[in-house]
């Protein structure tokens, strides 16, 4: 089989190097429109359930890219100069750009045509594939082209966000909400090597109303972001890559296929960054896309499995992520709970989580919840 990629991120990596792997004989050709050492982001992060989940199906990558990961066991939330931890709540992240090169050079010792700088124009440039796995990301060319036949639907979140990353080192996943007389602010951050972190800035299009956000250049955007979170940076700055203030795009595709073509990642669905499931749903798919084609030689069939097996997961995953980023909508009002009371409502924000698995997950912070309710300390 001969088999074109669009997309060289985590998941169209991935699935080309996994591919190529299992089956050396057919041809593999990922098309890539940005260099390979280009990249938008900062740092990845995935949960300790999703290291699990593919390193039962390919514990050689884990297990290669694992030393090259900063892992911490609990979530920090800040709010009002005071801190509460929640235990139990394991991740690991690594720099994106690093990831890339890994998948990247896994992908070319597997034997994987990769072309970079090489943007793909119009899908007839793809013809002679029997199969074209779009993996372009939030923009895709393939979803676009056929909109009506892959059902797509897509929304925008109301609140304004913006990606920056720094030289600040913290210790775990860490959210920091602060008030200012103009609105409200939330920073994202966590570390993802040993000198860099992620710092994702948040806030309401009030607040971002209300400081000109949308008059200001890129610099003086991130001179604000500085002096709202001059507290946490601790004296270092925010660094700036392609940081442009957006609203979360909500993508959802009814229809994972049409004709030779079939849906991957961001291409095919979104999750809001609160969940930090992006990169894992993409490589997810990518697992669940071989598996399909490889149960059934008619790729139509195959294809419909695929849908079938997978969308069940993804919905569920997609559904907690719209519910916790609706609770980020109103994080200005949550911010007036006490500490405890607050750091209860965001650990539970996604509907997933009730008192009884919280306390299995996170007995310290539940024993401290449960004290500060009834008046009391944790022993």
């Amino acid at each position: 089989m001969r088999i074109a990629v669009i997309g060289g991120g985590p998941g169209g990596l991935y699935f080309a190097y996994l591919w190529k792997k299992r089956h050396p004989d057919d041809q593999v050709d990922l098309f890539e429109q940005n260099p390979a050492d280009a990249t938008w982001g900062f740092g990845v992060v995935f949960s300790d359930q999703a290291l699990d989940f593919l390193r039962a199906d390919d514990p050689e990558t884990v297990d290669a890219i694992a030393p090259h990961m900063e892992s911490w066991e609990n979530i920090t939330l800040n709010l009002r100069g005071d801190s509460v931890a929640i235990d139990g709540v394991g991740f690991s992240s690594i720099g994106r750009l690093d990831l890339l090169k890994f998948l990247q050079q896994r992908a070319l010792d597997a034997g994987v045509t990769s072309r970079f700088d090489t943007p793909v124009q119009a899908i007839d440039q793809l013809n002679g594939h029997d199969l074209i796995v779009a993996a372009d990301g939030l923009n895709s060319l393939v979803r676009r082209a056929y909109e009506g036949d892959f059902g797509t639907s897509l929304s925008y979140s109301s609140n304004k966000f913006v990606w920056y990353g720094t030289s600040k080192r913290f210790d775990t996943l860490s959210q920091t909400f602060v008030r200012t007389d103009r609105g409200t602010f939330n920073a994202h951050h966590y570390r993802y090597s040993p000198t860099m972190s992620t710092f994702l800035v948040e806030c309401d299009h009030a607040t971002w109303h209300a400081y000109g956000f949308a008059y200001k250049d890129l610099e003086q955007s991130k001179g604000v972001c500085e002096e709202v979170f001059a507290d946490t940076l601790g004296g270092h700055c925010l660094v700036s890559n392609k940081s442009v203030w957006r609203n979360f795009p909500w993508v959802w595709n009814e229809h994972w296929s049409f004709k030779n073509m079939v849906l991957i990642g961001d291409a095919l669905h979104s999750a809001h960054f609160s969940i930090g499931s992006g990169t894992r749903l993409a490589i997810e798919d990518a697992i669940a896309l071989v598996k399909a084609l490889e149960s059934d030689a008619h790729l139509a069939t195959a294809l419909q499995r695929y849908q079938a097996e997978r969308k069940p997961v993804v919905q569920k995953l997609v559904d907690a992520a719209r519910t916790s980023a609706g609770w980020y909508e109103h994080f200005a009002d949550h911010m007036k709970l006490d500490l405890m009371d607050f750091a209860y409502s965001y650990i539970t924000r996604s509907g997933r989580i009730d008192d009884s698995r919280l306390r299995a997950m996170s007995p310290a912070f539940m024993a401290q919840y449960e004290a500060a309710k009834n008046g009391g300390d944790a022993a």
